[in-house]
């Protein structure tokens, strides 16, 4: 099953993972050597929720937070 939430479209993102070098003597000075850049992925920070016992669905943490606040706003007004 893909990471996907299903409420927000939220999934799996991709960028570069770069080192920060600073130069040889340590506090700054000239760049020898390029930084390394890796490939690296972001996921999703997924959490399956079952909605009443009739749909199990993947929520973002976000979204199940912003869901969770709603709720309680409602139940206390």
């Amino acid at each position: 099953m893909a990471k996907v939430c299903e409420l927000t479209g939220r999934k799996t993102s991709f960028g570069n993972r770069k080192q920060h070098r600073r130069g040889s003597s340590g506090s700054g000075g000239t760049w020898n050597f390029k930084a390394p850049k890796t490939r690296r992925q972001w996921k999703p920070n997924l959490r399956v929720n079952i909605d009443g016992q009739s749909k199990t669905i993947k929520v973002s943490m976000k979204a199940y937070k912003k869901l969770r606040k709603m709720a309680l706003t409602e139940v206390t007004n």
